[in-house]
């Protein structure tokens, strides 16, 4: 299976496909692929790097995609032993070239532009929840109705954007590896003494030549990327494990230097780790 670019398996005539995936973890690979997607997590819970940031995902969020948005999920198997997760992934030229710009259809025009950065909706998710549990049971025209509704109430919806940044090529699958690789030992050593050399041996470069390829990638430093993954995990921490104290939170998510995770900290949410979990509860 190629990591990136990353193919969608659809029937040949399908304008789009509905998708149910039921394991302990989601696929965490870097990715990407021409469909644009629009998820609804049921189960699990983790963190989503998409393009160049890092976010939080749970249980009821709505998520859309954008198409060649690269992306990985990292499910926390510790927090939720079972992850669930329903898709719908669509071209936007599937249904004709010119389909989207019928006058009848410019109300989900705001869908298509939020969705180039990706966005995560933040209200009408409980009407959302009822749409995807209609598809499956239905007949393939109702489930084109369906799919029109979810699209109208994505455009309308209250969202956040979910990155600021989008690299303006496709990678290729020598530099989709490389960035997955970069990406996957990040993830998995995020709360380690991670160096400039060792994560430039992750991509096989010298350190300046590793940093140029970094940032013109993402928009940030690697150092930056590093701290943005340490201190979501913190905020996670914060949040759901009130018994532990903030430098445990903070050794445990890289940081041994407590001055330092409380200023990094502060840079990154504009607020100390004990006012953030104070605020929270």
């Amino acid at each position: 299976m190629k990591v990136l670019p990353f193919k969608i398996p659809k029937p040949k005539h399908a304008a789009f496909i509905f998708q149910t995936d039921i394991n302990e973890s989601f696929y965490d690979k870097l990715h990407q692929h021409e469909e644009i997607q629009l998820s609804l997590i049921i189960e699990g819970e983790g963190t989503l790097v998409i393009g160049d940031t890092v976010n939080y995902y749970s249980k009821g969020d709505v998520l859309v995609i954008g198409s060649h948005l690269p992306h990985v999920f990292k499910s926390d198997t510790k927090a939720s032993k079972t992850s669930k997760m329903l898709s719908l992934f669509f071209i936007k030229s599937a249904f004709g070239d010119y389909f989207f710009d019928l006058e009848e259809l410019k109300e989900v025009d705001a869908f298509f532009k939020r969705a180039k950065y990706g966005f995560k909706i933040t209200s009408n998710k409980e009407q959302l929840l009822n749409l995807y549990n209609k598809f499956d049971n239905n007949t393939k025209f109702d489930q084109f109705l369906i799919f029109l509704e979810i699209l109208k109430i994505c455009s309308t919806a209250n969202y956040t954007s979910l990155s600021s940044f989008i690299y303006d090529k496709k990678y290729s699958e020598i530099e989709g590896k490389r960035m997955r690789d970069i990406f996957e030992y990040t993830m998995t050593h995020f709360n380690d003494d991670i160096t400039l050399n060792s994560v430039a041996d992750v991509a096989n470069m010298t350190k300046n030549a590793f940093c140029k390829y970094f940032k013109k990638r993402t928009n940030k430093t690697y150092f930056q990327f590093l701290n943005e993954l340490r201190i979501e995990h913190a905020c996670k921490l914060l949040i759901y494990k009130e018994e532990l104290q903030i430098n445990e939170i903070a050794d445990l998510s890289g940081y041994k230097n407590l001055s330092n995770f409380n200023r990094q900290f502060k840079i990154l949410k504009q607020l100390s780790p004990s006012d953030f979990r104070k605020n929270r509860n």
